[in-house]
Order: structure tokens, then C-alpha cells, then sequence
């Protein structure tokens, strides 16, 4: 049989995707779920989250309002400024990044400048890239760590400052596809960030013992337990719940307070504004490429799609173009530098590109071999052959693999 790969009828993404869900008439559901940001009264959505931020106001200015988890980035400069305009008196909370840029950490003490107390939680870095090196081993993302981190360190910091509520920025599964469920949700729970919040199956407490690692070293990975939260009362809200969330618009309002892009198109991308903090981002996308068939450049195309800023048929065309590239650069530092620091060779890199691969998803040779270009990129199996206004197909299987 003809192995395929289903794509959405409206935007560019393809079944493959975790907790995407193609209908009956071809459309994906994060599509869907942006068509029901027709239909939201934003005006009662911002009152709501008005009147919740009066409830968590501190009354005599003597405790934070809240925490803001931050990275540097475009949104976090968003949360930032739009809490201030509501005039609340945040904390902002980073979890060091695996390996900042030098333009992430521009960006980060713009963030400051403008007008927060800020935190910044640095974990041992010799115990991080030991977490690194086995996350890409294990479970194929050498980010791990710092999925982790970003979900738990605010948290923490929250539950020991004794600040009830946390605000966070877009819910994932709303922007990009997920369950209804969660993605209409406005919290951000213990929950959600199991199953949304990228650990892949690796807990916490899989790592001690390996490498060395025991327990005092995981602290600050280790999410507040129940009892905790309760006790501080602590709540996770999602500000693209309340605010009509666009990653573009949240760029250029950052970029009038400060925020620095890249200038040109970043690797694997098609836009200058988005994951500039983290040189690993670039091994993280690839390796999401390599088992769904997707990237960054997916990613950003299906979100200005569906606002209108690109047509189909360009969309595929710059798809075409940059997702799924072998990552040998990234915001100009050589992959042999990035693989330097967790001891990595870039042979040994490849192998493990390999196991992580879903050959149904790639042209393989007639022994099952992946088939790659001179620079060491691989082919999807009907990449080439993706109508730009595919019609519904029936209800499928994923994919079908020859017998």
C-alpha cells in the first residue's frame, strides 16, 4: 500500500501531530479552535480577568500581585507590559535557558528595564547537561530540562514567596491543536503540564541514579507537591485565554518596548522574532521534525494562515523551504559547539537522529535505509505532491505503511 500523510485543508499541518485531530471535512482542530475565537466576547473576557486581578491584588502593596514566568522572548515582553497596564506589580520569574544567545540575554535585561523586580533560577549546570545528553538519548530532546524547568521554578517561586497567582501566556493545546478540553481551559495545572508540557514519558525521578544524579540535584526540577499549592493557594492562568493571543502582534509590541530580533530569517523558521534565547531550539525542532514530520516553519505558517497573512499555497512553499533542514547551524553557532557541551560527537548525533526517526514518514531506499540529501536532510514521503486546496479525504489511519 501507498504510504501518505493527511494534511489539513486549511492550514499546513499534518496529522502526525500529537493531539491533532483532522474532521470530517478535513479541517485540524487547532484551525477550529481558532474559529471559535470569532465568537469569544473579548470585552467580557478582559473584565473577567480585570476582576480576578483585583481579587489577587496585594491591598497594601506589601507582597507581589503575581508572577510572571518569563523567558526574554516577544510573549513574555507581551505578559509583561500588558500586566503593567493593568497596573499590577508582578515578579518575574526565569528559569535559565539550556544554552543562552547572546541576543537572549539582551532581550532579558531589556525585560527588566522595563520597570519589574526580577528572579533568575540558574540549576547546576554540570547536572544539566548530563540531563541534557540523556533527555536526547532517552527520549529524543535535549531541551528536556528546560521544559521542565520553565513549568516548575516559577511555580516554586511562587509557593515560597507566597504569591497566589502565576500568569502565563498562550495554552499550546489552544494555538496549535489540541484536546477541547484543554484547550479551552484559562489554567495551567499540574495536569496539563504532565500532559501537555513536553516531558515525553521521562519523569523527574527516572534520573536518579543515572549519571550520577541523585535527588538534592533535582530540586528545582521537582514541581510543588499538592499540599503546597494549597497551602499558598497558588492558581496558573492563561493570558491568551482572556486576551486574543498572536504571536506577530505580540512582536511588534514588543519590539516598540525594546525586544531585539534576529534580523533575518532564523534557521528552521520563517520569522526573525521567535526562539532566539535557546542555541539548543534548533536540535529540539529537528528532532520533532524526525518523529512527527513537522518543524518550526509548520508551526509559524499554520498560525499566520489562519490569520490571513499567508495563502496555502505560500505557506506549503516556505514549509517546503526550511522545515526539516539537518541542523548544522543555529542562530550562528556551529552544531559542533552545541554537541561540545554535553560531550557529544556530531557522528554519534547522527546515530541517534536515526533511532528517533519515523521512517513511515520518509522515503527509505529498497533495505529500509533513509534516504538523505548531500547536507544530510531527509525527504518526506509525499512532500512534494500536497495539493494547495486538498479536498476532505475520509476518516484514515495516520499513516499507512507499505505491508
Amino acid at each position: 500500500m501507498t504510504r501518505y500523510i493527511r494534511y489539513c485543508t486549511r492550514c499546513v499541518m499534518p496529522e502526525t501531530k500529537p493531539d491533532l485531530h483532522i474532521d470530517a471535512e478535513g479541517v485540524c482542530n487547532g484551525c477550529r479552535a481558532y474559529e471559535q475565537r470569532g465568537v469569544v466576547d473579548w470585552d467580557a473576557r478582559r473584565a473577567e480577568l480585570i476582576a480576578l486581578l483585583e481579587e489577587y491584588r496585594s491591598p497594601d502593596g506589601s507582597k507581589y500581585d503575581c508572577v510572571i514566568p518569563v523567558s526574554g522572548g516577544k510573549d513574555s515582553h507581551y505578559q509583561v507590559i500588558r500586566v503593567l497596564e493593568l497596573g499590577m506589580n508582578p515578579l518575574c520569574v526565569t528559569a535559565t535557558t539550556d544554552k543562552l544567545s547572546d541576543v537572549g540575554r539582551r532581550n532579558i535585561e531589556n525585560l527588566k528595564r522595563l520597570g519589574v523586580d526580577y528572579v533568575e533560577v540558574t540549576t547546576n549546570p554540570r547536572v544539566r547537561r548530563k540531563i541534557n545528553r540523556l533527555a536526547l538519548t532517552q527520549v529524543g530532546d535535549i531541551s528536556w530540562p528546560e521544559h521542565v524547568t520553565i513549568f516548575t521554578v516559577p511555580v516554586r517561586i511562587a509557593v515560597q514567596f507566597g504569591i497566589p497567582l502565576i500568569i502565563w501566556g498562550e495554552n499550546s493545546q489552544n494555538e496549535y491543536g489540541g484536546p477541547a478540553a484543554a484547550a479551552q481551559s484559562k489554567h495551567l495545572t499540574r495536569r496539563w503540564l504532565e500532559e501537555f508540557g513536553g516531558l515525553l514519558g521521562l519523569r523527574v525521578s527516572d534520573l536518579v541514579g543515572q549519571g550520577a544524579i541523585e535527588p538534592r540535584h533535582l530540586i528545582q526540577y521537582t514541581y510543588p507537591s499538592d499540599e503546597e499549592l494549597s497551602r499558598a493557594g497558588v492558581t496558573g492562568l492563561f493570558l491568551g485565554y482572556f486576551l486574543p493571543w498572536d504571536s506577530y502582534q505580540n512582536a511588534l509590541y514588543a519590539q516598540a518596548h525594546g525586544f531585539e530580533t534576529y534580523g533575518r530569517t532564523l534557521e528552521g523558521s520563517i520569522v526573525d522574532y521567535e526562539n532566539l534565547d535557546n542555541i539548543q531550539m534548533r536540535v529540539h525542532d529537528y528532532f520533532k521534525f524526525l518523529k512527527y514530520g513537522f518543524g518550526r516553519a509548520t508551526d509559524h505558517a499554520c498560525l499566520h494562515l489562519r490569520r490571513g497573512r499567508l495563502s496555502r499555497t505560500d505557506a506549503l512553499t516556505l514549509v517546503r523551504m526550511h522545515d526539516g533542514k539537518f541542523p548544522w547551524v543555529y542562530l550562528g553557532e556551529p552544531l559542533e559547539e552545541t554537541l561540545a557541551d554535553i560531550e557529544m560527537s556530531v557522528d554519534e548525533f547522527v546515530r541517534i537522529c536515526d533511532r528517533f526517526t519515523n521512517r513511515k514518514l520518509f522515503v527509505c531506499d529498497a533495505r529500509g535505509d533513509l534516504v538523505k540529501d548531500a547536507d544530510g536532510s531527509l525527504t518526506k514521503i509525499n512532500y512534494d505532491n500536497v495539493p494547495d486546496d486538498a479536498p476532505a479525504e475520509p476518516a484514515r489511519s495516520p499513516v499507512e505503511a507499505a505491508g
